[in-house]
């Protein structure tokens, strides 16, 4: 049966499924418990699988998140929820030093089949060190997974094939989407990690993008079909690995990308789109790929500045138009 439900309640039934099929599969954080997570994700977790296995944890995600590497070294598959990817930063040591490296260290001996996840991104005036964009950071780092849903059916599917993967997978959510309604079959369901997805079918130019923005690619395509400028979006769902088939099979079609990407532009996840489209498709463009980021600032306070610090329909509008109309 599909149903509209938030996106916070899909990746609360992706873990609560996960959990009722495997004993080995536990939740941590802060909060996660007693409080139903700061964000309600893990809401009615703690009651119906108990503190053993819903487990708030002190302020410490060094601590926490190397804790729980530790569980999956021995065979246990935690997920680890940080309130936000900017806090991760504090656990960078053993989420990007231990997690993704066991494997190759141990020689095949020692895996690491672990989920953290948590919000990215600027939040909604969180200031500049709560709006961490992380994935340009970590998607670096070898032996590590990434995948960055942009609506509740897929939140669900990718979280619950992350849980059930044998690497160390990183989900970035996003406040601002939490309350996002969508349909989602009740049954458990699984994404397959590394499978873009062509969420609007077109001709004139590509927008490839992943998460949130993916929201702002799809009214910035109907704003340009007004213009007569058809507009095919990519959603990456999964940044690592990339799906470089879907998205060059898409601008073989109609010679022109732009990307967007809530990071900044310098050394990014957009950079490194634009540089494989520009290997694969090189005889095939008929401009160069523009990119819509984060401006190259801090994340603002102030709410208006915040809004144009941030990759928008118009700046994305702006982008197509200087692809296609300037070949």
């Amino acid at each position: 049966m599909v149903r509209e439900i938030e996106f916070r309640d899909a990746l609360r039934e992706a873990m609560s499924d996960a959990m009722r099929d495997d004993k080995r599969v536990f939740l941590c954080g802060e909060e996660v418990a007693q409080y139903n997570g700061a964000y309600k994700v893990s809401r009615g977790m703690l009651e119906e699988f108990g503190p053993r296995r819903v487990i708030d944890t002190p302020i410490s995600e060094s601590g926490f998140a190397g804790m729980a590497i530790g569980a999956a070294m021995l065979g246990l598959r935690p997920i680890v929820e940080f309130m936000s990817w900017s806090f991760s930063l504090v656990a960078a040591d053993p989420i990007l030093n231990n997690a993704p490296k066991m494997l190759y260290m141990s020689g095949g001996q020692l895996g690491c089949p672990i989920v953290f996840r948590g919000n990215d991104g600027a939040g909604g005036q969180l200031g500049s060190t709560h709006s961490w964009c992380v994935e340009s950071l970590y998607a670096n780092v070898p032996g590590l997974k990434m995948i960055i849903p942009s609506n509740p059916y897929d939140a669900k599917g990718l979280l619950s094939s992350a849980i059930k993967d044998d690497n160390p997978v990183f989900c970035l959510e996003s406040e601002r989407m939490l309350a996002l309604k969508g349909d989602v079959p009740e049954e458990a369901y699984d994404i397959p990690i590394g499978k873009a997805v062509v969420r609007r079918p077109g001709t004139d130019c590509t927008i490839v993008s992943f998460g949130r923005p993916v929201h702002f690619a799809m009214e910035a395509a109907e704003t340009l079909a007004a213009e007569g400028i058809d507009c095919e979006v990519i959603d990456g769902r999964s940044i690592k690995p990339l799906d470089r088939e879907t998205i060059a099979a898409s601008v073989r079609k109609t010679n022109y990308c732009v990307v967007v990407d809530q990071s900044w532009s310098f050394s990014s996840v957009g950079s490194e789109v634009a540089a494989e489209v520009h290997r694969l498709c090189f005889d095939d463009l008929d401009n160069h790929v523009h990119r819509v980021h984060n401006d190259d600032v801090p994340a603002p306070y102030a709410w208006n500045l915040e809004q144009e610090m941030l990759p928008n329909t118009r700046k994305i509008c702006e982008a197509v138009r200087a692809c296609t109309y300037n070949a």
